[in-house]
Order: C-alpha cells, then structure tokens, then sequence
C-alpha cells in the first residue's frame, strides 16, 4: 500500500510538472516564431514605407539634381525632451517681444501636439499588444508611431532653426556673408608667395661670391627655374598646378638652408634694397625707351600709307592737263555755302574728313570742302579725290607753296623739336585764314585726325554775338583735356599778367567755326604776329599753336556745348562709350592716331567705317582696317 502510494504521487506530480512545463514550451515556441516574422517583416515593410515618405528620396529618384539639399538636423528619440525644454526656455526668454510671443505660442502649440501624438501612439500601441491579429498590429502601431515621432521631429527641427535663425545676432550674419563671399572669391594669395620666393631666392644668390659653384647656390638656382616653370603667367591660384604646391616646400624647404648659412638680416634687408632700386632704375629706363619708341612711331609716316601715296602721285603726273580738273570748281568762292578747311599732308586722314562729314550731312551739295596741303603731297590728295569724288559736295585742293604772301619770319621753323605737330607749317595756317581765303565770311576748321558723325548745320546757324571763334571750352576740372592758362602760357612775364586772366576759360583746336569779318574787324593776323614775334625773344609760352590761339582769340571766344567736340581719343583710354556715340564731331588728339599701329583699338572703328578698304590701290599698299 506504501508503494502504491508513492507511485501515485510521482505519476501525479509528474503530470503537474507536465502540465506546467508544456504550456511554457509551447508558448516560448510561439513567441520566438512571432518574434522573428514580425521583426523581418516589420523591417520589410518599414523600409519601403521610408522610402515612399521621404521628400528628399522622392526628389533624388524624379532627377531634381540641379535642386540644392536642405540641411539637415538629426535628432534622436532620447534628444527630444531636451530639445523641447531647451527651446521652450529660448523662446520663454524673448517672450517680450510679440513676434517672439507668437513663435513661443507655436512652439507651445507644436510641443502640446507631440505629447498628443505620442499619447495616441502609447494606446495605439497598447490596443496593438490585445488584439488577436498580433502581427499585423503590431506592425501598423510601430509604423504610427515612428511617423508620429518623425511628423514631430521635422516640426521641432524646423521650429528650431527658425529660431536660431532669426536669434542671430546681425554681425554674425555679416560675419557668415563675408566668410561666404570670401570663400567664392578668387585669390592669389599662392602665385604671390611664389613670386616672393623667388624674389628671396635671388636675393640669397646674390651673397654668394662669383662663381661660386656650391651645393646650395645650384639648389637655389634650380629652385628658382621650376618655381618659374610652375608659376609661368598665372594670375590666380586656380591657375597652378597641383605640383606647384609640393615645388613651394621645396622652395621653402631651399629657402630654410639658406637663411641659416646666412643669418645676416642686416646685409640680407641691404641686398634687398639695392635689388628694389636695381629693378625701379630698369622699369623707369623701359618706360622711357617705350615713349621713345611711341613718339618715334607717331612721327614716323607708315609703310602702307608712302605706297599709296607713290602710287597716286604717279597716277597724277601719267594724266593730261585736260583730266586733271575737279568738278564744281564754280562753287567754291561762295559764301552761301558750308565752306570746310582742312590743313593736312595726311591722305588717308584727309579722306576720312571729307567722308564722314558728307555721310552725316542733310544737305550734301550744300558742302565745300577746302584741303590744304604741301607740294610733296599734293599731287596724291589730287589724284585721291579726282578718283573718289565725295558725291554732290566739292572739294578744292591746294598747295601752301602757292601763297605768295606767307610771311617767312615765323618762328615755328626754329623750334629745336622734331616732332611735326610744332615744326610745319600746316599747324600755323589757322591764324590765316582771313588771307586764305578773302571771299568768304565764315569757315569752319577741321584738324585731320577727327571724324563727323552728325549733321552740322546747326552749328553754321549758331549766333556768335560778336565773337570771332566757337570752341569747345577745356576748362572744366577733370575732364579729358582739362587746360589752365597757366599750363602753357607764362604768367611770370609782367606783360602776360597784367592782360591776362590765368583763370580765363580755354578751349580746344580741332573743330573751331570762325567768323572772318569780326576776324578782319579786329585784324587778329597783326596781333598774332606781334606775340609770335615777342615770343621769339623770351619764352611767353610752351611749344605749340595752342597757346598762341588762346593769347590771339583772348575774350573773342564762344564757348561751345561738349557734345560738339569729344576729345582725348588720341592718349584717353577712358572717354565714355556713350559720350563718344553721342558727340557730333570726335578728336584724335594725342600721339595715337587711328591710321598708325600704335592706335588705341576701342576707338579705331570709329575712323575705319568712313574709309573703304576694300579699294584695289589700297590692296596693293596692305593697308587694312
């Protein structure tokens, strides 16, 4: 009965174990298989609904790549209650302010949501862990969830830099355009270090004795060439190479041994000195052999320009007597007309006078124009306009060796200068033009190096009030051909003192309408012979006919508006664009003259479209455009 008893208790407590033991195996088994599907496809599907409700992917998959990428600020799940109470205390802090009031309320609001929404996704959550579809719920309240926390974590990150943001203080946001802007800025902070390496490299060259042939002068020298070879005419950083950086520690590596075989800072600041006076002395011998060169140039006639000038006077004399005739020779003494002068021994410069003047007139046949030139070129001009005549406008040629009556004292012929601008004869002719031509009653004077772009018969009805020449006054502080009296005339001379007004208003040559009566009226020629002769004994002015024409014309000037006459195309390369289009009449004045090498090339279109070039005799001089 005992052991009966026992085997009866084991089978029963056996049966207990087994009835505990097997429900937790079955339910662990269960777990584990739920645990490890759900997580799988839980990753699954959340990945893909990543994928779907990511702006930024969205964007990169629909090829937005020219769109530039926000920044971003992450925050982990555990940051969020520190990132609540730190912009809750930010925004509490500026709560005085109504704009801030009303960004304290939406973080507030935004705050308040989150608890919300979080609230909701603990009960979705706990709705989840009962329901009988365990799997499925499970994943929809994970996903809600984590969409909450994501909705709300854009929101705080948004709130956030708009804060920050609009907390920036404004130097810092000067401080980060600057930085900004002297980032995209171009240096040449490295083409400078190079060059200054060389410089210092040369300097420690020349402590070495001559010919001495050792290790560091060779390094040196050898440094010197690739630091040259990887500079060459670099301007900015962007334009070295990437072996010029490892060149420069070479050079400064150079450079280290040099500085300690000669640590004579004094000598060494010497050296450097007589180096800058070395190079100073060369760039002021360059400059002044480049003006030598520029004013030999400018008196030099061009190569293409004698051709055709040969060409033409042979043309001439190969003519009969009978040919050589111009027509509307009858006009050319009447005063009804617009009578132009042009004193020039310059074909090609002549020609563009005369072009430009009849393209821009209204009433062409209306145009006499009068060239006066030597005897060497006279036969060429002849020719030139016999071939080309200017259309309904007439054209009178002269020579200055007809003029009888030209007085052979002037002084001009003994100025020890030799450039033609002070020597010919030509530039003095103005101060004759009574004599020149004694049937008219007015002129308008050209010089050869200016063009014509509108029409001037508004200037031939301009009311002189008595005065015997219109100019262009220079007497405006700044400008292109700004002038004083005392510039080029000498106020220490006590006759030039007591009649003359250093502050007087001057004017420019070049285009200058003259009235021959009030001309004659005040007999201007015997006066300018008088200064000319007192100028002949002690210096009254500098060389030139300008300072004789301001003595001569002295208050018998009316000034003119500017855009009559633009000047300074000649040396100036700033004259505005706008000026030049609009002026009537544009001056080369200066030594850079449009039909040689040397002219500025912003201007010379303006002289080339008045003259063809495409002329066979011009073909055979190689002169171009």
């Amino acid at each position: 009965m005992k052991r009966s008893g026992r085997w009866q208790r084991t089978l029963i407590l056996a049966l207990l174990f087994l009835s505990l033991v097997a429900p937790l195996v079955y339910v662990s088994h269960l777990l584990n298989t739920l645990t490890s599907d759900g997580r799988r496809d839980f990753l699954d599907d959340l990945s893909s609904f990543t994928h779907r409700s990511d702006p930024l992917n969205a964007i990169e998959q629909e090829g937005a790549e020219e769109l530039e990428e926000p920044k971003e600020i992450v925050y982990k799940e555990e940051d969020f209650d520190s990132t609540n109470s730190y912009i809750l205390q930010k925004t509490n802090d500026t709560a005085a302010s109504k704009s801030e009031g009303y960004r304290n309320n939406t973080l507030e609001r935004n705050v308040s949501e989150f608890d919300q929404d979080k609230k909701q996704g603990q009960e979705a959550q706990q709705k989840g862990l009962f329901s009988m579809d365990g799997d499925v719920n499970v994943f929809n309240t994970t996903v809600t969830l984590k969409q909450n926390m994501h909705t709300q974590s854009q929101r705080m990150t948004d709130v956030n830099v708009e804060v920050i943001d609009k907390k920036s203080s404004p130097k810092a946001i000067q401080h980060r355009q600057s930085s900004r802007s002297q980032s995209q800025r171009v240096t040449n902070q490295k083409v400078l270090e190079i060059k200054d390496q060389i410089i210092r490299a040369r300097a420690y060259l020349g402590f070495a004795p001559p010919g001495s042939n050792s290790h560091l002068m060779k390094e040196l020298k050898l440094r010197i060439k690739e630091m040259e070879r990887a500079v060459g005419e670099a301007t900015k950083d962007s334009d070295l190479s990437r072996s010029a950086l490892q060149k420069m520690r070479h050079m400064e590596a150079s450079l280290s041994k040099a500085n300690r075989a000669f640590p004579d800072c004094t000598a060494m600041a010497a050296k450097l000195r007589a180096m800058n006076h070395n190079a100073e002395e060369q760039v002021r011998s360059h400059q002044h052999e480049g003006t030598y060169l520029i004013h030999l140039a400018a008196r030099t006639t061009p190569k293409g320009l004698h051709c055709l000038s040969m060409q033409l006077t042979a043309d001439y004399f190969a003519l009969k007597p009978e040919d050589r005739k111009l027509p509307n020779e009858n006009k050319i003494h009447d005063p009804k007309l617009y009578h132009y002068a042009v004193f020039s021994d310059n074909l090609l410069a002549c020609a563009v006078v005369v072009n430009s003047t009849v393209s821009n007139a209204k009433k062409k046949e209306k145009l006499v124009f009068h060239v006066v030139t030597n005897s060497l070129n006279f036969p060429a001009i002849w020719m030139w306009f016999l071939l080309n005549p200017p259309g309904k406008a007439t054209v009178h040629i002269q020579s200055i060796e007809n003029f009888e009556w030209l007085p052979m004292y002037n002084t001009f012929n003994k100025h020890n200068s030799s450039d033609p601008r002070y020597t010919s004869e030509l530039n003095y002719l103005r101060f004759y033009l009574p004599d020149i031509f004694p049937t008219l009653n007015k002129i308008l004077l050209f010089d050869h190096d200016v063009v014509v772009q509108q029409d001037l018969s508004g200037l031939w009805n301009a009311n002189l009030k008595g005065k015997v020449i219109a100019a262009v006054g220079t007497c405006q502080e700044g400008g292109t051909s700004f002038h004083r009296m005392d510039m080029l005339i000498n106020f220490s001379d006590p006759f030039i003192a007591e009649r003359f007004d250093a502050n007087a208003c001057t004017w420019a040559f070049g285009m200058n309408l003259f009235d021959l009566q009030q001309w004659r009226r005040h007999n201007l020629t015997a006066l300018y012979h008088r200064y000319l002769q007192m100028g002949s004994k002690r210096p009254l002015w500098n060389i030139g006919s300008l300072p004789l024409g301001w003595l001569t014309f002295y208050n018998k000037t009316k000034v003119l508006d500017r855009r009559w006459h633009i000047l300074g195309l000649g040396y100036d390369s700033g004259v505005d664009k706008n000026e030049i289009e609009g002026a009537a009449v544009i001056h080369y004045d200066g030594i850079r003259k449009p039909w040689l090498d040397i002219a500025m090339g912003r201007y010379r279109s303006y002289w080339t479209k008045y003259m063809n070039f495409d002329l066979p005799i011009l073909q055979r001089c190689n002169l171009q455009a």
